[in-house]
């Protein structure tokens, strides 16, 4: 069984991914626009900014969508997000976090709903699921990248200050603290590791295996998820067979 591999579901469901550029570059725009609103269009003195621009060169979204976005948080605009988060069970029981930047909740909520309901899962009350989770910082690094190895790597890795790391043949991962997530990115980035990614995220306490006669369901369900222009991230403890795709 796989899944508890962060770096193996990126992979997973990297080409579902590049298929829907168009649509991740509209989600990471929103993403930069909130961010330079809230913070400020300085990524030297925002570092949630820093966070969602280094978030949109890794899904090679070109320098002048990156510009655009927080452009326009500079300028006068009667534009307006919200954060939501929606919590609830996928197929098989496997708690799932969706959150969403949206203009218009009613409409999102009425999305997410009905999401979740086509394709065997419910939704829950707020609290009912975010408890099996905790926010971290992940960084992974491509051991094609590196002559380090294992024993270096932990030691850089604790010397940045990071949490723990993980070890497969094709990558390392590394999780944080999520407040000192961007002093471990730098400290690494300045050793000369080459991070092929680097996010805040939320990792699962335990992992649910999805039943074989719900796998099917489940991805129906996450692709329809992923496919909303106001959800920008989704989260699940789903453990699915290798070789299977995985958020």
């Amino acid at each position: 069984m796989s899944g508890h591999s962060k770096w193996h579901n990126i992979q997973g469901r990297k080409n579902a991914q590049d298929s829907k550029r168009g649509k991740i570059f509209q989600k990471l725009s929103r993403e930069l626009y909130m961010a330079a609103k809230s913070g400020g269009p300085d990524p030297s003195g925002n570092p949630q900014l820093r966070l969602m621009m280094d978030k949109a060169r890794a899904a090679n979204m070109p320098k002048d969508n990156i510009k655009r976005a927080i452009d326009k948080a500079s300028g006068n605009t009667d534009e307006h997000y919200d954060e939501v988060i929606y919590e609830g069970y996928a197929p098989g029981g496997v708690p799932i976090l969706v959150y969403a930047l949206t203009d218009n909740k009613n409409r999102t909520a009425s999305d997410v709903r009905v999401a979740f309901t086509r394709n065997g899962g419910s939704l829950g009350s707020a609290g009912s699921v975010s408890y099996m989770f905790d926010r971290k910082g992940y960084l992974a690094i491509d051991r094609s990248t590196t002559d380090a190895d294992e024993d270096q790597m932990l030691e850089d890795v604790m010397d940045a200050g990071g949490e723990d790391l993980q070890t497969s043949d094709e990558a390392f991962e590394i999780y944080t603290d999520p407040t000192d997530f961007t002093a471990v990115r730098d400290s690494l980035e300045k050793k000369g590791y080459k991070l092929a990614n680097a996010e805040l995220t939320m990792l699962p306490q335990n992992y649910v295996a999805v039943p074989d006669n719900k796998i099917e369901q489940y991805e129906h369900l996450i692709d329809r998820l992923e496919d909303n222009d106001d959800v920008s991230d989704v989260y699940t403890a789903a453990e699915l067979p290798e070789g299977t795709e995985a958020n």
